[in-house]
């Protein structure tokens, strides 16, 4: 990390001007103009860099520290070296990530890689398409008939926004994503290779083999979505895919048709959620969750990687396991089964077994 060329420190910022951004407490006012430029971990930290703590498993790290600031929780200032200012927050996670965001902004989202004009000259627009001021659209990018794009949204390179789309203000949609049959709101930011509104997976037996279910609804993305690289989300059958307001989704992630997500969700690569599925408001899922059609979880759910979902969730609980019950029963199941295996593997004067 000594020479990142891709995302340059900022240009310096004082760490009265920080705290008052995270709107935090800078604990020694002494401190008030130094500067600092960078975020880092604690492990690396030097002049400049601004850090943070959760816990007081940090100890021994924060001891060789050579951060200019530490952010961290009233209960945790007492770790810090008395040579390093201390930012106080009541959510030290978040307020780490708005100073990241602060110091690197090209780095919230897809950057543009041509800046020579807004419409590069390879990229191909038909003539009924609606585009506002200010939106860039990059080389070789395929903008359909009827399709609309509001200000400041910028389409990437090699992607591909299907006719009659409408695409709202400031988005980023980036290279080589492919949005067909959609919706987005404000704010969206659709991540690489990105797969919108292809039709979902439907067929039904018949005597001569599977017969294709036509898909001919659409898929609706909220404001402020985030959707990550090479993720899919099929358009509904006849209803419609919905993404609720807020929702961020990692990469690889698969979602069916007609599925519902609601708003400021958390979802995990390699989810795959099949169709009709509805998933309530801030329900978090863990990396590689598998979720049957048609279930409905609860508001605020949150389920572990790897569990499989064959059932309706209750709102607000925790669920682990294959099929997936109440966190603590699956992991008292694990222990049980652990225990088990242990004592099964050796004889009673505590030599292996054959």
């Amino acid at each position: 990390m000594e020479q990142n060329v891709f995302f340059l420190p900022h240009e310096g910022l004082k760490l009265a001007e920080l705290a008052e951004f995270l709107g935090a407490d800078l604990v020694n006012s002494d401190h008030a103009g130094v500067i600092v430029r960078s975020v880092a971990p604690i492990s690396r930290a030097r002049a400049g860099d601004v850090c943070y703590i959760l816990s007081r498993r940090s100890r021994d790290e924060l001891a060789t520290c050579e951060a200019s600031a530490v952010i961290c929780g009233k209960a945790l200032a007492d770790l810090v070296p008395q040579h390093i200012p201390v930012i106080l927050s009541s959510n030290p996670h978040a307020a780490f990530a708005m100073a990241g965001g602060l110091f690197y902004p090209a780095a919230l989202r897809p950057v543009v890689f041509s800046g020579k004009s807004e419409i590069a000259p390879s990229a191909v627009i038909d003539p009924s398409a609606k585009l506002e001021k200010g939106v860039i659209v990059e080389p070789l990018a395929v903008i359909g008939a009827h399709a609309e794009i509001g200000e400041g949204t910028r389409i990437g390179a090699h992607s591909i926004i299907g006719p009659n789309v409408k695409i709202g203000r400031d988005c980023s949609i980036a290279a080589g994503a492919s949005i067909l049959c959609a919706l987005l709101g404000n704010g969206v930011i659709i991540h690489n290779g990105a797969r919108i509104g292809q039709d979902g997976f439907g067929y039904a037996p018949g005597p001569r083999g599977m017969i294709k279910i036509v898909q001919i609804g659409r898929v609706i993305i909220q404001d402020n979505v985030e959707i990550g690289a090479n993720t899919t989300i099929d358009r509904g059958a006849m209803d419609d895919t919905v993404i609720g307001e807020g929702t961020k989704i990692d990469n690889q992630v698969q979602i069916g048709h007609n599925v519902q997500i609601g708003r400021h969700c958390a979802i995990v690569a390699q989810v795959g959620i099949a169709g009709s599925a509805k998933i309530g408001n801030g329900v978090q899922i863990g990396g590689q969750v598998g979720i049957k059609g048609h279930v409905t979880i609860g508001d605020g759910v949150q389920i572990a990687a790897q569990s499989g979902i064959m059932t309706d969730l209750a709102a607000g609980g925790q669920y682990g396991g294959t099929p997936a019950r109440p966190l603590n029963d699956y992991l008292r199941d694990v222990a049980q089964m652990m225990s088990k295996t242990r004592v099964r593997g050796k004889k009673p004067g505590g030599e292996q077994n054959d």
